[in-house]
């Protein structure tokens, strides 16, 4: 697509109320977003990790961008925070970095129309993590899925890259995220990195789980042998995933991802995968703890209510135009029992999602337990699964 017929902007927060968020569930943004997801879906249905797959000029482009990221990253060591189980301040020395980086690096991008740069630069830079909190989830996963959207729609990435745009692309940026994850000690962003999946991401598991689909052996429930795991790493996302997850927590799954746990008993992978698609409508896009942080621009547009100026600063805990409950009691006039919370998607947001309740990093956790023999991770109890 020509430059010429946009007029590109720098994005900004627009969902700042539920009504705000309503109107986004039925616009054209929110419908292009989840058909991009499924998009990609299909295409690594029974793929596998190693499969061969021609690398367009703009994956290559993109592939090289993600190497220089993770250089910065290992020319950026953290520095001595051994003391906290939480975020690394060099994590904010990285981030300034690629900040800097950003519109050179996008420069080198071919076909990518220079005046778009500031618009959808945006995106890649707002993917790997907040500056401030120094923390990641999955409102900065979807933002490199929406950087590359922006990149398909100016025409750099093709519709004959998607299978690649996950196996190598996306698979590449998760590889980079894990060693920041690693490296910073990045905390879970809000209390949705308990949810039971994986700490940070949602969308591996997603499309992890598409690239089993029909596999004549492998079931959901083989994620409890640790050799099954070892062995379809190397070739299966929602594996791989598995594995490091094994190897940063040192209980069982029941307790540290009980959602994974809950999964492992579904029959079949078609399941597995509908379920989390279902579940990455309810809890990622149709929910304002995360979305009041998402940006709209030309590419990705909003057209609904007008924004509201209360809580647009950035990192802003004061002013959210959403409700806060705690379970039993009563919080904007309304009385919230435990029994009125609901499953996926149904229950009101309580102060862990968004407002900077810290969660510490599983790496520093982990580090710590080393040091103090007989401590384990844990985690919280077992959510509805919108599986059936």
């Amino acid at each position: 697509m020509s430059s010429s017929t946009t007029t590109f902007q720098q994005p900004r927060k627009a969902l700042l109320s539920p009504a705000q968020l309503e109107w986004f569930q039925t616009s054209d943004t929110y419908t292009r977003i989840i058909t991009y997801i499924e998009t990609l879906n299909t295409a690594v249905i029974g793929a596998k990790l190693s499969d061969q797959c021609e690398e367009s000029d703009g994956v290559k482009a993109v592939l090289n961008i993600l190497s220089k990221v993770e250089d910065i990253a290992k020319e950026t060591p953290p520095v001595d925070n051994s003391a906290s189980r939480f975020g690394n301040p060099a994590f904010r020395t990285f981030y300034d970095k690629v900040q800097e980086a950003s519109e050179s690096l996008h420069e080198g991008i071919p076909g990518l129309p220079k005046d778009a740069i500031q618009e959808i630069s945006i995106y890649f830079n707002e993917s790997w993590g907040n500056r401030s909190r120094i923390d990641y989830g999955s409102g900065m996963e979807l933002n490199f899925l929406c950087w590359m959207i922006c990149l398909e729609h100016l025409g750099v990435l093709k519709e004959a890259d998607h299978k690649a745009l996950v196996i190598k692309v996306f698979w590449r940026y998760i590889g980079v995220m894990r060693v920041l994850q690693s490296t910073y000690w990045l905390e879970p962003a809000g209390s949705h990195g308990v949810w039971g999946l994986d700490d940070y991401h949602f969308l591996p598991f997603l499309w992890g789980s598409a690239q089993l689909i029909g596999h004549k052996y492998i079931r959901p429930k083989a994620i409890h042998d640790a050799e099954i795991v070892d062995e379809y790493a190397k070739q299966y996302i929602y594996f791989a995933c598995i594995k490091f997850i094994n190897s940063i927590k040192t209980a069982s799954l029941r307790w540290h991802s009980p959602m994974l746990d809950d999964i492992s008993a579904v029959k079949t992978w078609d399941k597995v995968n509908s379920g989390m698609l279902k579940m990455y409508r309810a809890e990622v896009l149709n929910k304002l703890p995360v979305m009041q942080h998402f940006l709209f621009g030309s590419v990705l547009p909003y057209t609904g209510p007008p924004p509201l100026e209360a809580g647009n600063g950035e990192d802003s805990h004061e002013g959210h135009a959403h409700p806060h409950v705690v379970s039993g009691k009563v919080i904007n006039g309304k009385v919230i029992n435990g029994g009125d919370l609901g499953g996926a998607g149904q229950r009101e947001v309580g102060w862990g999602d968004c407002c900077g309740i810290p969660v510490p990093s599983a790496f520093g956790a982990a580090a710590q337990a080393e040091r103090q023999p007989g401590v384990r991770l844990s985690g919280p109890g077992i959510r509805s699964v919108p599986f059936d």
